[in-house]
């Protein structure tokens, strides 16, 4: 479950050449992309569940490095969800991309040694639909799908490090963190999938069952 190489490897600062991430609740994402994850998206701003964590190897303890994530397009469609017959159809182009923003990780930056000790969360990460939303949320457009990007980027000391910086970073993708964004869950199965394995949605749980 390791994501090692990832595009461009080739070139890379020594030290980032060697870093690879595994997604952490591999089979919970597996669970929820068999299904077609989706993510609720607000004004607000909603964190994203599951929660998208790695564990990182393959780093210098003794160097500086940033992690960050930002979500691309998987494509260039807008999207319905078919209740008849449980399915996502395409339903015209895209609308314009939301202004493409990064979530830097809180604790960034930190050593090699800190990043690697332990399961790297990010849990402070919300996405809204807000277009003028002035949080630093991640900004998607509903219906539209979309691929996480998480990226380890070495923090270069030499005074002229920005010439270097393409080969200062890797990135890595998983297949099964890709999302529809909604506003409100579509698909039935996502809802009680939410329901059973998140342990904040407590409270839907513990109400009357669903007849």
């Amino acid at each position: 479950g390791w994501a090692g190489e990832g595009p461009g490897a080739g070139g890379k600062n020594r030290h980032v050449c060697h870093a690879a991430a595994r997604l952490e609740m591999g089979s919970l994402w597996e669970e929820f992309n068999r299904l077609g994850t989706e993510m609720i998206i607000t004004k607000a701003g909603r964190r994203m569940f599951p929660t998208f964590q790695v564990k990182l190897s393959g780093l210098d303890p003794s160097a500086d490095y940033v992690l960050l994530m930002d979500f691309i397009p998987l494509d260039d469609k807008r999207y319905r969800y078919a209740f008849h017959s449980s399915s996502w159809l395409a339903a015209g182009r895209a609308e314009p991309a939301a202004p493409g923003r990064v979530h830097f990780h809180p604790d960034s930056p930190a050593k090699g040694a800190q990043w690697m000790r332990q399961i790297v969360s990010f849990d402070k990460l919300k996405l809204t639909n807000n277009l003028l939303d002035d949080n630093g949320h991640i900004i998607l457009n509903s219906m539209h799908r979309y691929q996480p990007r998480f990226h380890v980027v070495f923090v270069d000391p030499r005074r002229d490090s920005e010439r270097f910086a393409h080969q200062n970073f890797k990135s890595f993708s998983f297949p099964e963190t890709q999302f529809m964004a909604v506003t409100a869950y579509q698909n039935h199965r996502i809802t009680q999938l939410k329901i059973a394995s998140n342990p904040f949605a407590k409270g839907f749980r513990d109400g009357d069952p669903e007849p």
